[in-house]
């Protein structure tokens, strides 16, 4: 031990120390749960199937644009040839450098473990750097298997980048602030999308009746949209078999009539491919060509659809996907398109059902509406994903989540957020009746979140892939380069309909970031007001209470500590349980935690405490089954490590498990009014008390105890009663506080704590085994 870490010790005070020993780090616990992680390779038949797969579940919302991009790009027709030319040719070139380029092969390598969006990003990231705002990660969370990071030079680039971030707490809120951004908007775009392509499918019935009212139109389209959003509680998993062939069908559709369209009216439309013209439509007519960019951003709506749905498809297949199947199709649809344009420009409001053959008239329009279903369910399913992440780290009221199949982890249901959902995807398809407002509201939500991806693309490429900077500034240029003009000409419709996702993005930013504040602000004051250990032995084995029979289980948020709630406990109840564990249910930076690394169990003190410490931890992918028995699993957990830790006891090195040598009745009589020093440390060290000539221990009381005694013992606790032991905390803002803070707490976090999930719900503790402990907590 150097010098500086000894006088900061010695600085501290024996006590620390004392308390640093006797509530140990899992370090141990976690290195017998450590398993060697494979990547896992697919054959190339298997590669096949999956990209197949993948059509229905990835490129859905990407591949139902061409029904509605020309005619928001032209809202008052066309006159000029050459401006549907350069309106292809911008199609064309975003499409390349956007979904292809910069999504396909760039930012789908930047995965966690196959899950993708804001949030995916925003973990790799606090793997790899200390910006979480809940600080209740320790480094033996490094050692599960989904839990990658790199390590780097301490003058190397990615280092220094790190070093920034850390610098300073605000750093670390603007970057959760961009997330929020991103996931809002990322929200806002689940609403939108199903308005915009049922909408545009069901249009299709007015080509062949002229005379149909809109509002004919409107009330299939809300019909279809209600029908869509009541079936989720089904799940996906029993026609999840038919996404797959509608949008193959979908796509060899709209790829073969876009080459017979180019065939029967106007090769000139093939001109686009030349980037010239992209220069030649500005110059024309600057202010009009501009203007139309928000109807061009369309064609790339659904990309961030892409990388959020990744789900478990590896890159490599939905690489093979695009590149084969979904690139050429929609470049042939558009093309085709322009072409017909070109020869009937007074059909451009409906070009997409007019260039259809009357022959497959209305099996396309089937396909059509089937494939606007299919882009649909992906986006809902998306927003479930994004909900769950956010509720997961702290970013989201608790709200009940679903499983809606055996097989697949990733298909869920939240119901409440699918009736918010529905609500305001059917006020949007009924208030605006028409597709160029509702198109204006999407192309601001997808440019939103594009640009989030691309800032936080900037600290990924630098510390997690430790790419050299002068590729990261290519990435950036190009990206901005496509993203800036889209946002600037949107900005000007937000009047126009553009509005919507803002308001929208702004009530979830205040519903997010007020909770996870207020659950930032709990942490924190659990954090300062926690019970020394040193003081909970000085009470004694008895803990100076009736020890009555029966098996507590305290939760808490601490990972380290007896939280402040069980101090108030003991304090105000006359009796304790026999056998009193402490619960930390945390959240990790990781998509899942394998079950068998998922619990991490520790002693506190000697044996005749009984008193023990479990960590649950959970990746934002875990869900809390009704299969699964919570209860039971805990009590598993610290069966298995007292059979582990007796086993164990023989082996221990008793030079360094014994605690340092101090007489207890030097600091027994101030035990009562020590305060527990607000930093946390943690000391590498083997667990305590398994030695034979630990002076502590035997000046306890400790008598040697069989592992079969032990088990027995705590056979017997379970027996007598289980309990579980729940902080209901209030919280509360302090009389000095500000008005804007007396709102956001005492008002607003209130109303989501009454209308959120306990966690008692959350984890399917039996009611009659609650007992919550009231408290309020002032901040």
């Amino acid at each position: 031990m150097d010098s500086a870490t000894r006088n900061e010790m010695t600085s501290k005070g024996v006590m620390w120390e004392l308390d640093q020993n006797l509530d140990q780090p899992m370090d141990e616990e976690a290195g017998r749960l450590r398993n060697m992680y494979r990547e896992k390779k697919f054959s190339s038949m298997l590669l096949l199937r999956l990209a197949y797969q993948s059509l229905g579940v990835v490129f859905g919302d990407l591949g139902t644009s061409p029904l509605y991009v020309f005619y928001n790009v032209f809202p008052h027709g066309v006159e000029d040839e050459e401006d549907v030319i350069g309106a292809l040719s911008l199609i064309i070139y975003s499409l390349t450098l956007i979904p292809l380029l910069k999504y396909v092969f760039v930012v789908l390598r930047a995965n966690d473990n196959g899950q993708g969006g804001t949030f995916a990003l925003y973990s790799l990231l606090c793997r790899h750097a200390k910006i979480n705002t809940i600080p209740n990660q320790h480094h033996t969370d490094e050692e599960l298997t989904t839990y990658s990071r790199q390590t780097h030079e301490v003058n190397s680039l990615a280092a220094k980048v790190k070093r920034w971030l850390e610098a300073h707490t605000y750093k670390r809120n603007a970057l959760l602030f961009v997330v929020l951004i991103g996931t809002c908007m990322a929200i806002g775009d689940g609403i939108l999308t199903p308005a915009i392509s049922v909408l545009s499918a069901s249009g299709g019935i007015r080509v062949e009746n002229p005379k149909m009212s809109n509002n004919v139109v409107v009330v299939v389209a809300v019909i279809i949209l209600i029908g869509v959003f009541c079936m989720q509680h089904h799940g996906t998993d029993k026609v999840g078999w038919l996404f797959a062939p509608i949008v193959l069908l979908w796509f060899i559709l709209i790829g073969s009539v876009g080459a017979v369209n180019i065939w029967r009216y106007n090769k000139s439309a093939l001109k686009a491919y030349n980037p010239v013209h992209i220069y030649r439509y500005f110059k024309k007519d600057k202010y009009d060509s501009w203007n139309s960019l928000g109807g061009i951003l369309l064609c790339i709506t659904g990309t961030e659809a892409l990388y959020a749905d990744l789900c478990h498809f590896p890159v490599l297949a939905i690489q093979l996907a695009f590149t084969m199947v979904v690139f050429p199709c929609l470049l042939l649809a558009y093309t085709g398109q322009a072409s017909y344009i070109i020869s009937h420009k007074d059909h451009v409001s409906d070009a997409f059902y007019r260039s259809i053959p009357d022959q497959i008239y209305w099996p396309a329009f089937i396909i059509a509406t089937a494939a606007a279903v299919v882009a649909s369910q992906a986006t809902i399913s998306a927003t479930y994903s994004i909900i769950k992440q956010a509720l997961a780290l702290g970013c989201f009221p608790r709200v009940k989540v679903v499983h809606t199949s055996k097989k697949f982890l990733g298909q869920i249901y939240i119901p409440d957020i699918n009736w918010v959902l529905l609500v305001l995807c059917v006020a949007v398809t009924a208030g605006f009746k028409n597709q160029s407002q509702i198109a204006n509201a999407y192309g601001t939500a997808v440019v939103i979140v594009m640009l989030v991806t691309t800032f936080l693309m900037v600290p990924v490429m630098l510390l997690v892939w430790r790419s050299h900077w002068l590729l990261v500034v290519i990435f950036t240029t190009l990206s901005l380069l496509v993203e800036l003009p889209y946002f600037s000409a949107i900005i000007f419709k937000i009047d126009q309909g553009g509005w919507v996702p803002l308001v929208i993005a702004v009530a979830f930013m205040i519903t997010m970031y007020v909770w996870h504040y207020c659950t930032v602000k709990r942490y924190e004051f659990e954090m300062h007001s926690k019970v020394s250990m040193a003081w909970i032995l000085g009470l004694g084995p008895g803990l100076g209470l009736v020890r009555v029979p029966g098996i507590g289980f305290v939760y808490t948020e601490l990972a380290r500590g007896v939280p402040h709630i069980f101090s108030h406990f003991i304090t105000n109840l006359p009796a304790i349980h026999s056998v009193v564990v402490f619960v930390c249910v945390k959240y990790l930076p990781v998509y899942t935690v394998p079950p068998d690394e998922r619990f991490l169990v520790k002693r506190i003190g000697p044996k005749n405490f009984h008193m023990f410490r479990c960590v649950a931890r959970y990746g934002y992918k875990d869900l809390h089954k009704k299969d699964d028995n919570f209860e039971k699993m805990l009590y598993d957990s610290l069966l298995l490590f007292a059979r582990l830790d007796s086993m164990m006891e023989g082996y221990s090195d008793s030079e360094e498990d014994s605690l340092p040598d101090m007489p207890l009745t030097n600091n027994g009589a101030n035990m009562s009014g020590l305060s527990h020093s607000s930093q946390d440390s943690i000391v590498p060290v083997l667990s305590p008390l398994r030695g034979t000539n630990t002076s502590w221990a035997m000046e306890s009381g400790q008598t040697s105890q069989t592992v079969g005694d032990e088990i027995e013992f705590l056979n017997q606790c379970k027996d007598a009663g289980v309990v579980h032991i729940l902080g209901n905390t209030i919280v509360r803002a302090r009389r000095d506080s500000s008005i804007l803070k007396k709102l956001a707490v005492n008002y607003i976090y209130a109303f989501l704590r009454r209308i959120c999930r306990e966690n008692s719900v959350m984890f399917y503790v039996p009611h009659e085994s609650l007992l919550n402990v009231g408290q309020i907590y002032y901040i």
